[in-house]
């Protein structure tokens, strides 16, 4: 069983760790989204590192980074950067990481955390052994209405969990012509569809529900076998069933070929009493089901469950969305560093846990959807 909200403390402690300083190794999106978080939770960008210097000049500047670094060991050993942030390709991740906790350095990094279990539960050991953060973005946890959700939940408002009817869909996959370096196992790992969005939908069930995915059977499809010049070796879509510890039953279906939409992650948790529903393109609300009636709960910080108005900086009726979500991330993450325990904090143990998930899909998915026994780790 996860740890539930009751049993969470916030301890702070004097770790002397001012201003935080940080280094982004990656120039791409997800390293934009980054630089905005890490600035509004307080810290500085100090440098940026690519695969070259002449992208790490270019990157440093469209970022707004003190300097650019000529490659990653120069970022990484640099004495002016506390944490760093791994915002390269799959594969690179576990490695980058590694050598930054060895060099005494927090790290933010990327999902997965690691292409492989082993992989990731050495960086777990190795991040506590070394007294250091190793934090996850798994930030769809920072919306303020996933933590309502997850409030109702664990004071019972929903009853026994009975069932799960949840599911992640994208559309940048759907054409022929579409590629991108996840299609292939050395940039991407084994996994695409179900490493990249599967391990959020799966880390966002069972968050919300307070309990771990105990069994499942998948069974996933590569639609093109070429994309671009090249052969495809990762797959497109994934169909899950599962069982938590409690005995609740349910579907996952995750695809990045089904047209027209753009980040659909929804989750339905039905309970003896109670249904929530909640959409990722929806933030603000929340949909609570029960046998007399129906209703939408918007996001308002006054009436809001205290985890959830926690993250709540402007009133109702005034939106808040993904960046919103990972500046929240970030901001505790970079609270950890400085001594604090923020709950729900998705940390390294969480990666390798989407590690330990994604090696249960792939392993069903090849004995054709047998039932797998997944650890609770």
């Amino acid at each position: 069983m996860c740890d539930s909200i009751a049993d969470m403390t916030t301890v702070v402690t004097d770790t002397g760790l001012g201003t935080i300083r940080a280094g982004i190794l990656g120039g791409g999106f997800m390293a934009r989204v980054h630089r905005t978080a890490l600035r509004d939770a307080g810290g500085t960008l100090q440098a940026v590192a690519t695969r070259s210097a002449t992208s790490g000049r270019a990157a440093a500047e469209h970022l707004g980074a003190e300097r650019a670094e000529l490659d990653g060991d120069a970022l990484i050993a640099a004495e002016d950067i506390d944490v760093v942030h791994v915002c390269t390709p799959n594969t690179t991740h576990a490695d980058l990481a590694a050598r930054a906790l060895t060099a005494g350095k927090h790290v933010v990094c990327e999902k997965p955390l690691a292409t492989t279990v082993d992989d990731a539960r050495e960086l777990v050991d190795l991040a506590a052994g070394a007294g250091l953060i190793g934090a996850v973005p798994f930030v769809y946890r920072y919306h303020p209405m996933v933590r309502e959700a997850r409030s109702r939940v664990v004071r019972g408002d929903l009853g026994a969990l009975l069932t799960l009817d949840c599911s992640y869909l994208q559309d940048w996959m759907l054409l022929p012509g579409d590629d991108d370096w996840r299609t292939t196992t050395a940039a991407g790992g084994a996994s695409r569809a179900f490493a990249d969005i599967g391990s959020h939908l799966c880390d966002l069930v069972e968050f919300i529900a307070d309990e771990r995915i105990v069994r499942l059977a998948a069974r996933t499809r590569r639609v093109f076998a070429r994309r671009g010049e090249h052969d495809v070796d990762t797959e497109d879509i994934a169909a899950l069933l599962v069982e938590t510890e409690s005995g609740a039953l349910g579907t996952l279906l995750i695809s990045q070929m089904a047209a027209g939409r753009k980040n659909a992650l929804t989750l339905e948790l039905h309970g003896a009493n109670q249904t929530v529903r909640f959409e990722q393109e929806r933030p603000e609300q929340l949909w609570l089901g029960e046998r007399g009636e129906s209703r939408m709960l918007m996001r308002d910080p006054a009436t809001a469950a205290p985890d959830s108005a926690r993250l709540q900086r402007v009133p109702a009726g005034h939106p808040m969305g993904y960046q919103d979500a990972f500046n929240a991330f970030m901001a505790d993450a970079y609270a950890a560093m400085r001594g604090a325990e923020p709950e729900g904090l998705p940390t390294f143990a969480d990666g390798y846990r989407a590690a330990i998930l994604t090696e249960a899909v792939l392993a069903s998915a090849e004995r054709g959807g047998a039932w797998m026994e997944v650890s609770t780790s």
